[in-house]
């Protein structure tokens, strides 16, 4: 193997993710974190004079890498307690239902305030999972990191995906990805685990890079943002 063969394979697959993707999670994290800092404060204002609750979402935690759970710091886009209601007030019955039929995604939310609105359209809620990247719980790219009741359900959904999901617990879930660059929201689950895996069977840096710069279209368009 040439000495260029041995620096591109360094890039690529589980050697790029093993030796070079935490350094550039980061260094990545934290020039993005200073960089998105207006809108961090501005947005936790916005927030708090919106609606009653705390500035980031109190959710559940999320399946990581090898299905550890983790903490996952979101900006609180919806009513307080809004993940709980929707799985235990009557009000929310009808609602919940409809939320497992769609991948676990609602197109019309009624908890989702008027902040919330606008900043989940442009990924916004998003910026406070830079902190996960720092502390190593999460990827500037990867895989989406889901709720361990959607994933249950979603496979018996979807039993071919079990083959899948397993690849994709296999490192650590992403800010933006694949899926999230790929239709977001209108993305149902079988195929948002297959482009997954697809991610995880070719990971590189070229392959993260271009990504990254899909991001920023897709978070000013708010094209499948729910």
């Amino acid at each position: 193997m040439s000495y260029m063969q041995k620096k591109l394979s360094l890039l690529n697959g589980r050697k790029y993710y093993k030796f070079f993707k935490r350094a550039i999670d980061v260094i990545g994290g934290a020039v993005l974190l200073v960089i998105f800092s207006p809108i961090y404060f501005t947005t936790a204002i916005a927030i708090v004079l919106d609606s009653k609750g705390p500035i980031f979402a109190d959710v559940p935690e999320r399946i990581g890498e090898q299905g550890k759970k983790f903490k996952m710091y979101k900006f609180r886009s919806m009513i307080e307690n809004a993940h709980h209601l929707l799985r235990t007030d009557p009000r929310f019955l009808k609602l919940y239902h409809e939320y497992k039929r769609s991948s676990y995604k609602l197109k019309k939310d009624p908890r989702v305030t008027n902040v919330g609105r606008f900043i989940r359209k442009h990924s916004i809620d998003e910026i406070p999972q830079l902190l996960n990247v720092l502390k190593g719980e999460m990827s500037l790219v990867g895989p989406r990191a889901y709720y361990p009741d959607e994933l249950e359900n979603q496979q018996k959904n979807f039993p071919q995906t079990r083959r899948l999901v397993s690849k994709v617990l296999s490192v650590k879930p992403g800010i933006t990805g694949l899926w999230q660059v790929s239709g977001r929201s209108e993305v149902n689950f079988d195929k948002r685990i297959a482009m997954d895996a697809s991610y995880v069977n070719q990971m590189s840096l070229w392959l993260d890079l271009r990504i990254i710069l899909r991001t920023p279209l897709v978070m000013l368009s708010g094209q499948g943002a729910v």
